[in-house]
């Protein structure tokens, strides 16, 4: 866990989520958010500890024929209390599908996920994170693409070129989860078409016996930026990079395995590693529960240079599926800094159905770091 500035705080947040209506040409849902945010400390610039939002997020949905082509619209609005750089909006997906034979090919903006561990997903670089939704880089924003997948005995390739670049999202000024500096919306970039360079994907995926193995290759600009300081300003700066990623999941009785492993050329080079295990206790206690305890080592080459927030971490949780009709869920994590013992950060994710078209979710993150830089 790369050392930062000295911060406890801990956020918490309540989601109302409406699952609306369907007609018979085309199919509207989506989901209406009421989020709340509390901090237990104020912010380095006296910033509040409140932080209400409303996220809008409709889908509206479209096939032909005999439902081999497809439309999905999924545009992302929020409005935030404290922050205008939150209060934002987003094209999430605008995507056409058709697929043929053992062919796929999608058109427009969409959402590509690769990844298999929990604590950190290190070959998930398809798509920019929208930083200013969340602590833990889940949310990402929608890509322009051309994706074409071949699916065969042998195995499944993904092909991937993206024609425009989306810039991560941060805090403003007023916001709170931002570094000392605000970072400036002037991005600085390596390759002179700047957001117009043209990246390159590529992904097989192979499944062998009770493992799935998945080998990936990334060519263009690099989605996690590095930082400039320049005349009182922290501007992100886009490097071009390569990067290979391996993961691999396999099921072993009640045990999930799990790795996924990097080497990126970028303005620095390195190897980045997180691998562990889920081990799932089916009907805890006689009861219907299940309960599953995951473990996972986090390792970049770059020891405390490293972006990321594991260099040389341990992460520990506890998953409890309750198994009701209602699909209530909970997630207890901690992250332990192996090379300091006073930086550490934990997380609380809970969900439930209140009814079928509402739910809640609570998400609390508690960071701590007495370290100095």
């Amino acid at each position: 866990m790369s050392r930062t500035n000295d911060r406890i705080s801990v956020i918490a947040s309540l989601a109302l989520a409406l699952v609306p209506l369907q007609c018979h040409a085309w199919e509207l849902s989506g989901q209406v958010n009421l989020e709340h945010r509390q901090f237990f400390e104020r912010g380095l610039d006296g910033q509040g500890r409140e932080q209400s939002s409303l996220v809008l997020q409709p889908e509206i949905y479209q096939s032909w024929g005999d439902g081999n082509a497809s439309f999905t619209f999924v545009p992302f609005y929020r409005l935030d209390s404290m922050d205008d750089e939150r209060t934002h909006s987003d094209i999430r997906e605008a995507l056409y599908l058709t697929y043929w034979s053992d062919y796929e090919l999608r058109l427009g903006i969409g959402k590509v996920f690769w990844g298999v561990t929990e604590s950190e997903h290190l070959v998930d670089v398809v798509n920019q994170t929208d930083a200013i939704e969340a602590v833990d880089g889940e949310d990402k924003l929608g890509q322009p693409m051309i994706h074409f997948t071949s699916i065969k005995e042998w195995g499944v390739v993904d092909a991937l070129l993206l024609p425009y670049f989306r810039e991560r999202t941060f805090a403003g000024e007023d916001g709170r989860l931002r570094p000392t500096i605000p970072v400036s919306d002037d991005a600085l970039y390596e390759s002179s078409r700047k957001e117009k360079h043209v990246d390159v994907a590529l992904r097989y995926a192979k499944m062998l016996g009770d493992w799935d193995v998945g080998l990936s290759y990334f060519q263009g600009t690099n989605r996690d930026p590095y930082y400039r300081l320049q005349s009182q300003q922290l501007k992100p700066y886009y490097a071009q990079m390569s990067q290979v990623g391996l993961d691999v999941q396999g099921i072993v009785g009640d045990w999930l395995w799990k790795l996924e492993s990097i080497y990126r050329d970028s303005e620095d080079n390195h190897t980045g590693v997180v691998s562990g295990f889920e081990y799932t206790w089916v009907g805890a206690l006689g009861a219907v529960w299940d309960v599953g305890w995951i473990a996972e080592y986090l390792y970049d080459s770059r020891g405390n240079n490293a972006q990321t927030t594991g260099q040389n971490d341990l992460f520990l949780g506890t998953r409890f599926a309750l198994n009701d009709e209602d699909g209530t869920e909970v997630l207890i994590g901690v992250s332990q800094d192996l090379d300091h013992s006073d930086v550490y950060s934990a997380k609380l994710e809970a969900s439930s159905r209140i009814n079928n078209h509402f739910k809640w979710r609570i998400d609390g993150w508690l960071f701590e770091n007495n370290t100095p830089d």
